[in-house]
């Protein structure tokens, strides 16, 4: 993979990222090959017509965007606060090392950050763009909200509260899919889920407590 590294990614997080590229890669074109599988089955059994329509159904049910995926998830580090604030409203935050850690470019702006990753051996590219905001919610909390945005389009946001504990600090971070995804991206979900923890722990954050849910 070429990348143009405008800032500095922790290489650790990006050696997990990429691991989870490789794995997640495979999974999602079984999705295709099982579509194709079906096609040709019934094509075989059947005639053209009745494979047709079943290629064509199962397509549909495994694009169409009937999933959102959510949670919480309580992170501990010895980073002081401020240096945790500092990281979640930087270029490169805490969780959302898959997506800057695998792409070919990150170019930092004012109060945003992008990422651009090319796939189909550079044929496409997908730009995703990450809004921050940072504000004191209370005398001992600070809190930093990441909008997400994928090809110009809402994708998700992420808030994450910042606080000082027993000499080191707690995050709580709160996350929803705000658009919509199929059944061909759920072994992206899967993927993630296995590797996750690992992108978080090479930073310095040790996850005690997560509740996450995929559904309608």
């Amino acid at each position: 993979m070429t990348t143009t590294d405008v800032v500095d990614r922790p290489s650790e997080a990006v050696a997990v990222a990429e691991r989870y590229r490789r794995r997640e890669r495979p999974l999602s074109a079984l999705i295709v090959c099982l579509v194709v599988s079906a096609f040709l089955g019934t094509y075989v059994v059947t005639s053209l017509v009745p494979a047709t329509v079943v290629g064509a159904a199962l397509a549909v049910v495994a694009r169409a965007p009937v999933l959102r995926s959510r949670g919480t998830v309580r992170l501990r580090t010895d980073d002081p606060p401020d240096a945790v604030v500092d990281a979640f409203a930087g270029p490169t935050p805490p969780v959302l090392a898959f997506q800057w850690g695998i792409a070919d470019e990150v170019r930092p702006g004012t109060d945003s950050v992008t990422y651009e990753t090319t796939y189909l051996f550079g044929r496409r590219s997908v730009e995703v763009t990450v809004e921050s905001h940072t504000e004191r919610t209370s005398t001992d909390a600070r809190c930093v909200e990441l909008v997400v945005t994928a090809a110009n389009r809402p994708w998700a946001t992420y808030t994450a509260t910042v606080r000082e504990r027993d000499g080191g600090t707690v995050v709580d971070v709160e996350y929803a899919s705000t658009r919509r995804f199929g059944l061909r991206r759920l072994p992206q979900q899967w993927v993630a889920e296995r590797y996750r923890e690992r992108a978080l722990a090479v930073q310095g954050y040790v996850v005690v407590d997560r509740d996450a849910h995929v559904g309608r």
